[in-house]
């Protein structure tokens, strides 16, 4: 046994297939690549420090730092890396050690009816005790356990990209929703500004109606616009605080401690670092974690084909044993068996081709979901780039707008202050610029959540 060994080693196999990466037909570049504000530069690893905000920074590593799902995400990686070691210890020797003290009771009847005629019954209840070594090792000779291993590696690597990706969405989910309460913020103080405009509106009909200058539906009109511009403030502070306390949770820390700065400057848009679609096969961790499942699975078919072939393992057992304590540790109670064994599965009820089939179904699935992952990420990038395009005709429309509609109402006040217009047309100017304005301040923030999701969908962060 000990001259075959070394053979046996040496050639021994693994059975299943070895992993090849499918051929995909890549873009060659993006659709909406010229449109989009995008650059040459390599993809920075902090990408959240490309805005140049200091209160992100802080928050995007408070939330790297105490965030609870990333501590779950990392403590999946720490199990997956420990269970390839268990999977390796099938490559080596097992030994362990048994010591054990039984009672035993012979039947009478069925022992006394193996002796011979006129022979006493000897003694037909005893003590056994054991002090035994217990030895085996399988011989990897299909590559059960090489392939096993290789998937346990396959599993950390995929939990490692998981984690990876998880820090990508937690960065950006942490700056989309900072931007998201900042531009609240801007729309708030938008809306505070008509407010004033409309309490003085108000005052100003109330006067006029007392002296018999205006009517009552000109002072009811002016409470009606003042009550939708209290309105729309309550309705802004109630989302500001969702996204606050959202955030806050986000960080690791309690909503109802937690504080966001208000009023803080929104920065323009950086230049995003583009790439080209090839890249997002290294960049993306969602992509590279689906990689490594299609690569555990793969590896589990080998496991699944070696089930088919023989087991061999060489075995054995050594110590003491002995009936009762007397002479138990004299040399006459050593006790010795060793040899190899052999084990071929003949008739399994159909139990093996299941579980290959089994396993080549979920290596089909592995290898969909990989495809799939990489549509999604092409389709995540080329929305983002859209996105950015439009965001930024809309600012700029948005921006001439509000022009016009400031005019519109100085006009419109003029008219009115000459008799020349009713206070309705007041009304519908001011409502007009207001609505031009909060919209401008959420393109504002959206622009800046686009450009978020970009480098997202690029796999910033990747390095």
């Amino acid at each position: 046994t000990l001259l075959c060994l070394p053979a046996l080693l040496l050639a021994s196999c693994s059975v299943g297939p070895n992993f090849v990466l499918p051929d995909l037909a890549l873009p060659t570049k993006w659709k909406n690549g010229k449109t989009a504000s995008v650059s040459d530069l390599p993809m920075p690893g902090e990408w959240w420090r490309l805005y140049g905000s200091s209160d992100l920074n802080r928050l995007v590593d408070q939330a790297m730092s105490s965030n609870q799902d990333l501590r779950g995400a990392l403590a999946r990686v720490e199990t997956a890396r420990a269970l390839i070691g268990v999977q390796a210890a099938d490559w080596f020797p097992q030994l362990s050690f048994k010591d054990g003290m039984n009672y035993e009771r012979l039947s009478a009847t069925s022992f006394g009816a193996n002796l011979p005629p006129g022979i006493a019954l000897p003694s037909i209840q005893r003590r056994r005790f054991q002090n035994l070594f217990e030895f085996g090792w399988e011989l990897d000779l299909w590559g059960r356990v090489r392939r096993g291993v290789e998937g346990a590696k396959a599993s950390e690597a995929a939990a490692a990209e998981t984690l990876a990706a998880q820090r990508l969405s937690l960065a950006s989910e942490v700056a989309r929703l900072y931007f998201l309460a900042h531009s609240m913020d801007k729309q708030i103080g938008v809306v505070n500004e008509t407010l004033e405009w409309r309490q003085e509106a108000m005052k100003l009909q109330e006067s006029r109606f007392k002296g018999g200058l205006a009517n009552e539906m000109d002072v009811s009109r002016a409470k009606t616009e003042l009550e939708l511009a209290r309105n729309d403030l309550a309705s802004l502070e109630r989302q500001r605080g969702n996204a606050e306390n959202a955030l806050a949770v986000l960080c690791g820390q309690l909503p109802s401690t937690f504080k966001l700065s208000r009023n803080a400057a929104l920065p323009s848009p950086p230049r995003v670092p583009g790439g080209l679609p090839s890249t997002l096969l290294q960049r993306r961790p969602d992509i590279r974690a689906a990689e490594q499942k299609m690569r555990e699975a793969n590896a589990q078919i080998g496991v699944a084909k070696a089930s088919f072939f023989p087991a061999f393992k060489i075995g054995g057992t050594g110590g003491l044993e002995s009936i009762g304590t007397v002479d138990f540790y004299d040399a006459k109670s050593r006790t010795l068996t060793i040899g190899p064994s052999m084990t071929l599965p003949i008739f399994q009820g159909g139990r093996l081709k299941a579980n290959l089939a089994a396993s080549k179904a979920r290596y089909e699935e592995s290898l969909a979901a990989y495809r799939q992952s990489i549509l999604t990420a092409i389709k995540e990038v080329e929305d983002s780039m859209l996105d950015s395009q439009g965001y930024a005709r809309q600012s700029a429309a948005l921006n001439d707008a509000i022009k016009a509609a400031q005019e519109t109402q100085r006009l419109a006040e003029l008219r009115y202050q000459k008799g020349l217009a009713s206070y309705f047309e007041v009304v519908d100017a001011n409502r007009t610029v207001l609505n031009a304005k909060l919209l401008a301040a959420q393109i504002d923030g959206q622009r800046l959540v686009a450009s978020v999701a970009m480098l997202k969908a690029l796999g910033g962060g990747w390095k």
